[in-house]
């Protein structure tokens, strides 16, 4: 009958939608497409191109959406892919994979270095330095510790910063600058190191490491872009923690 004519027709152009529905979404999961939005701390900015531009260059149909905050944002809210956290992440849904441990390391410029009355050889030495941090809320006293790497002899030094700021990049050159001593991730500065814009005070004396997280919302299978991504910050990170040594 007629009817059941349109019906059939109705069904097979539904069916023929699904399949195609379902096709795009292997396809998404095998080749990268879209948007990725990332978020991540305002220094990451220096290592946005080297880390992904040569993955984004493969694949033109790619977008990339960079939101650089040195603050926590929400995932949903901000329709975040992957999210690049640094240091101790708080229990959360979000599901987390550890890219790389970067070392701390404790710098000063050139010209700070040289105004001492005396060469730093021990951390006690820096109990009445200007001290440049990182704060974003709460109280700005805290407390660093150093493990010697011949000795293992440990010290511990409790202090409240000269100068702080919410903004990494701030800090960095405000130690550039000469104003203080700030503890600093290695991958960030290795460069600035090697170019004597700044000096690591105490080599000898470890301050630990700093771990680097991809964080994505909770997904059962995430796209290809999603994977992918993680894949090449992972590889990037491996490769310039391999040039500190």
């Amino acid at each position: 009958s007629d009817a059941g004519q349109r019906f059939y027709v109705q069904c097979a152009t539904l069916a023929d939608a699904a399949q195609r529905a379902r096709a795009e979404l292997v396809a998404e999961r095998q080749q990268p497409s879209g948007e990725l939005r990332l978020s991540a701390p305002v220094g990451f900015a220096r290592h946005a191109a080297p880390a992904l531009g040569a993955w984004l260059a493969r694949f033109p149909q790619l977008r990339l959406g960079l939101l650089l905050d040195d603050a926590t944002i929400d995932l949903i809210q901000a329709r975040v892919d992957v999210a690049l956290r640094f240091g101790h992440l708080p229990d959360s849904t979000w599901v987390a994979r550890k890219l790389a441990s970067t070392p701390n390391w404790l710098c000063a410029a050139p010209r700070w270095v040289a105004a001492q009355p005396q060469p730093l050889q021990h951390p006690e030495q820096l109990s009445s330095a200007h001290w440049l941090a990182l704060h974003r809320s709460g109280d700005a006293l805290r407390t660093l510790q150093w493990r010697h790497r011949d000795t293992q002899a440990l010290y511990s030094l409790q202090l409240l910063p000269h100068l702080h700021s919410n903004h990494q990049m701030a800090v960095q050159e405000l130690c550039e600058a000469g104003l203080g001593v700030a503890l600093l991730s290695a991958i960030d500065v290795a460069d600035r190191v090697r170019d004597g814009h700044l000096v690591r005070l105490l080599p000898d004396w470890e301050m630990g490491l700093l771990d680097i997280w991809a964080v994505t919302p909770q997904r059962d299978a995430q796209p290809a872009k999603v994977r992918q991504a993680i894949a090449e910050l992972q590889a990037y990170f491996a490769q310039l923690n391999g040039t500190l040594r």
